[in-house]
């Protein structure tokens, strides 16, 4: 990696100038039927459908901005021993497997980077090991394709996730071991874990996070983020004593497992756009717009607000709403919502990245002046993104959508231009 990149991300829709991905790998095929609850899923995924899916995604990404994938900075991390050595006494301690140590020492960094992530198969060579039906000694990682939950870009530093889930926590410890010690990335990681306050209710997943702006987060509190999570995120800006802050906090339904994070019900799409998923954002229900003000390391205001967008617009962010699954059928909206229809990426303002499954979606992003890009003509040169001014780029996806999240799920932005507000 040429030079060092310095991690700044203070917006959403700040013009993309790195991201980190995971393409899927064997991690995905790696469960079955039995195990699939286990691994948050609630189906199994076809590998080579979806890495086709995900092609897309990576291969849009390359056209307009840095990329960098999770198994080649792990990989460089490894070439450290101590630091290889650290990483694997934290994993095997965590998930009580120090057994494996040896073996794992025993490979060449490059498949120790890949056996971390795809899973350590158990080796059956005594009788009761042979008749434990764990094929795996250390699990794969099935959801690490959704980069953006085990590690957050707020500002200068990097939030490590605090899983909600024990079968992501590697996840959680390879971020931050990349972060911390990757010679290509210059940052601060800050980890709940490490806080004297720590206690085992508080948990933090990237997709519940929004930068709105440098001085606004919009958080959802739900079943990957609790209250408890988003205190220690409120301990830390009281810690700097800083100018006013805003932490905008939107409840969440526990159930449909389709509302997991705040991203999947609301996106920023511009500096004046966003995409809302209406039954929850707007419409009168039991799920509170809680919002938080500090200043000078006080809470100087905590209360209930109308609704996400009018906390916003009060804060100077007047942000027109798109309909997720457009605005006639409250049936189509809840369909779309559950393909990821309102989980957009911005590379940069008022262009975005989405499924293009969604159509009512998409209608409703072209009636609001996005021009509707395939994303294969974009990879192909076909068509130049650059030459538009608004735009979203539609993948194409049948199984990605089937693991439980979109674009914005898939994508660890790492660094954007600033926003002149």
């Amino acid at each position: 990696m040429a030079g060092k990149l310095n991690i700044n991300v203070h917006s959403e829709v700040g013009e993309l100038e790195g991201v980190i991905l995971h393409t899927p790998g064997r991690e995905v095929e790696n469960m079955t039927p039995k195990n699939a609850e286990r691994a948050l899923y609630s189906d199994i995924l076809n590998l080579s459908v979806a890495q086709k899916e995900y092609a897309q995604l990576r291969g849009v990404l390359e056209k307009v901005t840095k990329t960098f994938q999770v198994k080649d900075l792990l990989a460089d991390v490894l070439k450290n021993e101590k630091v290889k050595d650290n990483l694997l006494l934290k994993i095997c301690e965590r998930e009580e497997k120090c057994n494996i140590i040896k073996h794992l020492n025993s490979l060449d960094t490059p498949e120790l980077s890949r056996q971390l992530i795809e899973g350590v198969v158990e080796q059956k060579n005594t009788l009761t090991k042979y008749l434990n039906k764990e094929r795996y000694s250390l699990r794969p990682l099935h959801n690490f394709f959704f980069t953006r939950d085990a590690s957050m870009s707020v500002l200068d530093d990097v939030l490590i996730g605090r899983m909600a889930n024990k079968v992501r926590d590697r996840e959680a410890m390879i971020m931050e071991t990349i972060f911390d010690f990757h010679e290509g990335f210059v940052t601060k990681t800050v980890n709940p874990i490490n806080s004297p306050k720590f206690n085992q209710n508080v948990s933090i997943e990237g997709g519940d996070v929004l930068i709105a702006r440098d001085d606004i987060l919009c958080i959802g509190n739900g079943t990957r983020t609790t209250s408890q999570g988003i205190d220690f995120i409120l301990e830390r800006l009281l810690a700097q004593k800083e100018k006013r802050r805003h932490i905008l906090i939107q409840e969440l339904p526990h159930k449909p497992e389709s509302f997991i994070h705040l991203d999947m019900v609301f996106t920023f799409l511009d500096v004046d756009k966003c995409m809302v998923y209406e039954p929850l954002i707007l419409q009168t229900n039991r799920y509170q717009t809680i919002h938080i003000t500090i200043e000078d390391g006080k809470v100087i205001s905590i209360k209930e607000e109308e609704n996400l967008l009018k906390s916003l617009q009060d804060l100077g962010m007047d942000l027109k709403p798109i309909f997720c699954g457009g605005t006639k059928d409250s049936w189509i909206q809840e369909r779309e919502q559950w393909h990821s229809g309102a989980n957009f990426f911005a590379v940069g303002p008022g262009k975005v990245i989405g499924y293009g499954r969604n159509t009512y979606t998409m209608d409703e992003m072209n009636k609001n002046g996005f021009d509707i890009l395939k994303a294969k003509d974009v990879i192909s040169g076909k068509v130049d993104p650059k030459t538009f001014k608004k735009y979203v780029i539609a993948l194409e996806g049948s199984e990605l959508p089937r693991g439980g999240g979109g674009a914005r799920c898939m994508t660890m932005p790492i660094r954007r231009k600033q926003i002149k507000w």
